[in-house]
């Protein structure tokens, strides 16, 4: 990306850390379904608290560990007072096919309506490992977080039709995506997924900044082969901006968890991003969003 494209991103994130208190969350979720994936943890976990607190009628934890999945489930009816069966706790690894194909089919089949999906899962590290098809992290970010929103498509067109709603997709983005380098996206270089899948080559400092701008692309296209269905099914990638989420683990140096100490929105408060995606209207349909504005 050029030096502008970066200076943006940074200037940005620091502005809005710093000045732009996002809104706190009053939407009503009554009488909704709603999966969050990457949900037992981070900002999925407070955007699930979040939800059960505005009162969705069922939401459904997407986590790789049930246990830890289950811990969450307790954590969430315990601060907001609902009844046990309001959340269901579902297996799903981002880093299967098969996983996020079996997921996918039992939503079709078991849920009489599903009207929103938060595919909050994902991942950032610098090493290189291969999973499925691809480097690690495109086939989290990217390829099944894609994957996941195409398979339930049809049912949330038939839950659109069915009940005259906007169901949303929301993939979350970063400010991060300003700052991907794009060597590695130049088609003049041969096939994209080779070079990123590479292990020679792999530029894995931009790795999860390239998945972002990845992911924007995707919204982009995807909006664009929704569009002429209706009722319109929206899909938008908001930005919670740099946050305390675990994202990162334990990669961290001392330097940069002081700057995210000085500097990181709190998980909540990312959380009421992603949380705005699934209550937006069509004016989102296809955009970055950022501090719950779209952003051109």
């Amino acid at each position: 990306m050029s030096l502008l494209s970066t200076a943006h991103g940074t200037f940005s994130t620091i502005f809005s850390n710093f000045f732009v208190p996002l809104p706190y969350p009053n939407t009503s979720f009554e009488n909704q379904t709603i999966i969050v994936t990457g949900s037992n943890t981070g900002l999925g976990f407070e955007a699930s608290r979040h939800l059960v607190r505005l009162g969705v009628r069922k939401l459904i934890m997407g986590v790789r560990n049930r246990e830890k999945g289950e811990k969450a489930k307790r954590e969430i009816l315990n601060s907001t007072d609902r009844k046990d069966d309001c959340i269901e706790v579902w297996d799903l690894d981002m880093d299967s096919y098969d996983s996020v194909k079996k997921f996918a089919a039992r939503a079709t089949a078991s849920l009489d309506r599903l009207d929103g999906l938060l595919a909050n899962a994902g991942m950032m590290t610098t090493e290189f490992r291969k999973s499925e098809d691809n480097e690690r992290t495109i086939t989290v970010n990217v390829v099944s977080t894609f994957l996941l929103c195409l398979l339930l498509v049809p049912k949330l067109h038939e839950s659109a039709e069915k009940f005259q709603i906007n169901p949303r997709i929301v993939i979350p983005n970063s400010a991060l995506h300003y700052m991907a380098p794009t060597k590695e996206l130049d088609p003049s270089n041969g096939e994209i997924f080779a070079r990123l899948n590479n292990a020679d080559t792999a530029d894995m400092s931009g790795r999860y900044p390239v998945s972002k701008l990845l992911v924007l692309y995707g919204v982009r296209e995807l909006a664009q082969k929704l569009k002429s269905r209706k009722p319109l099914v929206i899909v938008n990638t908001p930005n919670p901006s740099f946050c305390k989420s675990g994202l990162i683990g334990q990669e961290l140096s001392f330097g940069e968890r002081v700057f995210e100490r000085v500097l990181a929105r709190s998980t909540e408060m990312g959380a009421r991003a992603l949380v705005h995606g699934l209550s937006s209207g069509v004016e989102s349909h296809g955009e970055y969003l950022t501090n719950c504005h779209v952003q051109k």
